[in-house]
């Protein structure tokens, strides 16, 4: 087990690079590491830290902040059209990717270049262009904080959700997920091309799942900005989903609204087309901004601090609910 540090600067380990410390600072890279760093706490706070593409810090942590490192990719099982994987929760989601394309395994290439770890992808249930988590995912083993008993948890304990699960919900703060088992697919692959922007950018294309990959990040470079290059942590809120006689009233006034219907009762409304339509893109309040082509990601200029991006946010969801009746969820977790 690593050393213990104590006032640690978080900054390096977000994505949208705020300054915030936190009182305790570790790096466990093993499950027994896990349980002996939850036993000798001694701080009455804990966070939980994989890739930080996903949190935003808006003010010091009087806690210990324990960021997880469990790497490898095993085989668990495998027959002559599937194979079962457990990956570790601090291997990269996106390097994750790479390693099923370079062995020709499919199911997640619609996937690629999302950012963060493989132990967040459970919590998110992670998606992009017609794909979840929950299409591929077996399931996953987690430490109960409380007791430091490891626990499995199927799909079906999972309670998966559009960006939900349980343990966002109904075991928020209570578990710690330190591997996750795939399945995925050996050729001949079923390929996912059915999102608009994605079987346009796949015309004339033969279908790999290599292929999908590339128009994917393709498609993600020229809508996201790099948080190499400006701090962000992506989509920043969730799409809505609201009552199609909600959408039919707004369309009355906003005739151009997009739409998705997601059953018999309800529809999903693009959160980017609602902020844009308010004005919001581009949108800046000294260094905490929206980005100028992508309204739906909240970016950090350079010294904005949580506290500002936090307050744009909330800006965002105030005039979102004045004029659309809506209420923005956030995608990104705020401490």
């Amino acid at each position: 087990m690593n050393a213990l540090v104590h006032n640690y600067t978080i900054t390096p380990h977000t994505t949208f690079g705020v300054a915030a410390k936190t009182a305790g600072f570790l790096t466990v890279d093993s499950t027994a590491a896990l349980q002996e760093a939850l036993a000798l706490n001694t701080f009455s706070k804990l966070r939980i830290l994989g890739g930080g593409s996903n949190m935003l810090w808006t003010k010091d942590f009087e806690g210990l902040t324990l960021k997880i490192g469990i790497k490898g990719i095993c085989v668990e099982s495998e027959n002559a059209t599937t194979i079962t994987v457990a990956v570790g929760a601090g291997e990269n989601w996106h390097n994750f990717v790479l390693w099923t394309l370079a062995n020709n395994y499919g199911g997640v290439e619609n996937l690629a270049l999302i950012p963060g770890n493989m132990g967040a992808a459970p919590i998110q249930n992670i998606g992009a262009y017609g794909v979840e988590l929950k299409d591929s995912f077996v399931c996953c083993d987690a430490l109960e904080i409380s007791t430091g008993a490891l626990k499995r948890f199927t799909a079906k304990d999972c309670k998966f959700g559009y960006r939900e699960s349980v343990f966002k919900n109904d075991l928020k703060g209570q578990y710690i997920i330190t591997s996750v088992q795939l399945q995925l697919q050996k050729p001949p692959h079923q390929l996912n091309t059915s999102y608009g922007r994605l079987e346009e950018a796949l015309q004339g294309t033969p279908p790999t799942i290599q292929n999908v990959a590339n128009a994917v990040i393709a498609i993600r470079q020229s809508k996201l900005p790099n948080p190499n290059e400006i701090g962000n942590c992506g989509s920043f809120f969730k799409n809505p989903i609201i009552s199609k006689q909600h959408y039919n009233r707004l369309v009355e006034n906003h005739p151009k609204l997009p739409h998705y219907t997601v059953d018999d009762v309800k529809v999903k409304v693009p959160a980017a087309w609602l902020i844009d339509t308010l004005g919001f893109k581009g949108y800046r309040k000294g260094d905490a901004g929206v980005h100028h082509s992508q309204p739906l990601v909240l970016v950090n200029h350079g010294n904005a601090s949580g506290k500002e991006l936090h307050a744009l946010s909330q800006e965002i969801k105030a005039a979102v609910a004045k004029t659309f009746a809506i209420h923005l969820e956030e995608e990104v977790n705020i401490y």
